[in-house]
């Protein structure tokens, strides 16, 4: 189970740090017909080696706090974490 913060219409998507004790979230897409949560599954599915269909928002649909949740990932969290993203919180 991943608590996030995520800021769609950024320039780009990324991990971003820490935001009110949960994991900060940059993505490109924007707010708009579920874009952003397509993407937001996409990213962590691919950083942590997941299929997409084992990732699902638990909570926060519309919001920008999320609860995701993560089944068969190859990787661990740390993965979320790739080479430019900002430090780690």
């Amino acid at each position: 189970m991943l608590e996030l913060h995520v800021q769609p219409g950024a320039a780009r998507t990324e991990v971003a740090g820490l935001y009110g004790g949960r994991l900060k979230l940059r993505l490109a897409a924007r707010a708009v017909d579920g874009k952003a949560n397509a993407a937001l599954i996409e990213f962590i599915a691919e950083r942590l080696g997941a299929a997409r269909r084992d990732v699902a928002i638990e909570s926060g649909q519309a919001g920008r706090a999320k609860r995701v949740a993560v089944r068969g990932a190859k990787r661990g969290p740390e993965a979320l974490y790739a080479e430019g993203d900002h430090e780690r919180g």
